[in-house]
């Protein structure tokens, strides 16, 4: 590809990539940090007459702010990975290890969705899916050979993917069941819709804080250039998910409705 026409492509997927970015995380964050504290306070009415107007409105930019981040993700990939040559791989081109790539992730969305469709104990869930995101990561440097700054955007992209499927074929589908339900236009739905709902956005909520460190992991290669980037990116998952844990905290607290 042109070295021009790569850098056009490349600014403009990624103006878009972030501005797409920032309103579908900023509305997760929105629901999971503002919006799940204060239904608490509806009364049935305030219910009937909030969520209808609210919920669509914000489900709008929310679902089409993931479409747009994920497109414009793999557009990026294509670009600077694969046409780039940037994958880093000591066993096949860029092209061949970037596509394979790309398919264990669609398929490890699969196995993302099948653990978490039985699993009672959120905590064991939790220990497995960290134990298979370190296998993944270990498939793609020991096995495609690929480099530690393109495994760093492909475990960001293999969160943004699961990220991006939860919204549009398990939170949404729900939340349309849940709006119809409160404005009286379809039935009231099954209370395991709403918990589908809750668990999924839960959980794109703790990906949502590493997968940011992994967006902007190739301005520093001291880190990603290291022997053990697997393992940094694996430290790093952990750190992200406590600092969620204490943004759930604090959320919950009495600190933020504090006027």
């Amino acid at each position: 590809m042109d070295a021009n026409v790569s850098e056009w492509l490349n600014l403009i997927f990624r103006w878009i990539h972030v501005l797409a970015g920032v309103m579908w995380i900023g509305h997760l964050w929105f629901f999971n940090f503002v919006n799940a504290q204060l239904a608490k306070t509806y009364t049935p009415e305030g219910k009937k007459q909030v969520l209808p107007e609210l919920m669509p409105r914000a489900l709008y930019w929310f679902r089409w702010g993931a479409l747009y981040t994920w497109v414009t993700g793999i557009l990026l990939l294509y670009v600077v990975y694969w046409a780039g040559n940037a994958m880093g791989s000591d066993k096949m081109s860029s092209h061949a290890s970037g596509g394979i790539a790309l398919v264990i992730v669609l398929v490890c969305f699969g196995l993302y969705d099948v653990l978490w469709k039985d699993m009672k104990n959120e905590m064991a869930g939790m220990v497995v899916s960290f134990v298979l995101v370190a296998v993944f990561e270990l498939i793609l440097v020991k096995g495609l050979g690929i480099g530690g700054r393109a495994l760093f955007i492909y475990v960001g992209g293999l969160f943004g993917t699961i990220m991006a499927a939860n919204v549009w074929m398990r939170i949404w589908p729900s939340q349309r069941k849940i709006i119809g339900g409160v404005k009286g236009t379809s039935p009231a739905p099954d209370p395991s819709v709403a918990a589908l709902a809750g668990l999924r956005s839960k959980h794109n909520t703790y990906m949502s804080v590493p997968l940011i460190l992994f967006m902007v992991s190739n301005h520093f290669p001291t880190v990603y250039g290291s022997d053990f980037a697997w393992v940094y990116a694996l430290v790093f998952i952990l750190v992200g998910w406590g600092i969620t844990k204490f943004l759930y905290n604090k959320s919950a607290s009495p600190v933020p409705a504090q006027f």
